[in-house]
């Protein structure tokens, strides 16, 4: 194929423009044909005065992407469905910001639509291994979605699992590396290991496997940015900052008695469910991006190039 030559396709609608979908248009965007791709985005999103959703209407423009507004969170499952039918191709990149039974209400809606081709939101951990009861109530759900796809013929499915998004090891409300005290956090134990990648890489390793022949249906597929041990990521942050690090290991027992003192802490939920390991990471040699040759960026590539942006100034 040359170079600018674009992929015809069915049409794509994409849920959600945040910094996964965006990610997954842009890439699409460049590799199908011009009018494929279409995006839901909530009521408000194109008039809102929030800069992220102003410069990212700016872009879904300028890429010819046509704009649906559709609220998931009170729209019905019929409603839904019915949108869908327009489509061949349904790829979720709304997480969990609708609320709980979001995603079963949109596979559900997927299904009921008789589409084509469904990539639901699993861009996480591997649910099948992780089950039900892991603390985490999206987790849970996830894990119903996988069995609802499974349980139909009709709608071929494909999920990508991905790990969390790299700069969440970073977020100072998960509270693992912790650049106020110079402290890492060790969910469960420093050998406890965590699949990692960026939503730059996930958007195009998407596209990729969307494009990917002979066509990929009814699989999950790993990739991986990095796939590290919470000892591992001290021993990098410590070299990205040529400063020493305290390490404090969270048992399993420890966090899940915070847990169940404060209940409904959501970043408490996260870090109880990474601590028990299982589920929640592969070996990178194991991926799609790994057995293509397509390289991705590892944690200390990512921390180089943000540091300034999630560690305090001196």
């Amino acid at each position: 194929m040359a170079i600018n030559e674009t992929i015809q396709v069915d049409k794509i609608l994409i849920l959600g423009a945040g910094q996964l979908g965006m990610q997954v248009i842009i890439n699409m965007t460049s590799r199908v044909s011009p009018g494929s791709v279409s995006v839901l985005v909530e009521p408000g999103f194109t008039t809102s005065s929030d800069k992220y959703k102003k410069e990212a209407t700016d872009e879904l423009n300028m890429r010819g992407v046509d704009i649906i507004p559709f609220d998931l969170s009170e729209g019905t499952e019929t409603a839904l469905a019915e949108l869908f039918s327009n489509f061949q191709t349904i790829i979720c990149c709304t997480g969990f910001i609708a609320g709980p039974g979001t995603q079963l209400k949109i596979t559900h809606a997927a299904l009921a639509a008789g589409v084509s081709r469904y990539f639901p939101w699993q861009f996480g951990v591997d649910y099948d291994i992780v089950g039900k009861g892991s603390g985490q109530p999206v987790f849970d759900e996830q894990y119903e979605v996988r069995q609802l796809l499974r349980s139909q013929e009709k709608t071929e499915w494909v999920i990508v699992s991905t790990g969390m998004f790299t700069s969440f090891l970073f977020e100072p409300s998960f509270g693992v590396v912790d650049f106020e005290t110079n402290t890492i956090r060790a969910l469960g134990s420093c050998d406890t290991r965590v699949t990692v990648t960026t939503p730059e890489d996930i958007g195009w390793l998407t596209t990729a496997i969307y494009l990917e022949e002979p066509r990929i249906a009814n699989e999950v597929v790993l990739v991986a940015g990095d796939t590290i041990s919470y000892g591992q990521l001290a021993a990098v942050v410590e070299e990205v900052t040529g400063k020493a690090f305290k390490r404090v290991q969270l048992s399993i027992a420890e966090l899940n008695h915070q847990l169940a003192q404060t209940p409904d802490d959501v970043m408490l939920r996260y870090r109880a469910a990474f601590a028990l390991g299982t589920g929640m990471w592969w070996e990178k040699s194991k991926t799609y991006n790994f057995q293509k040759g397509m390289e991705t960026v590892d944690v200390k590539e990512w921390l180089l190039r943000h540091l300034s942006d999630v560690a305090p100034q001196a």
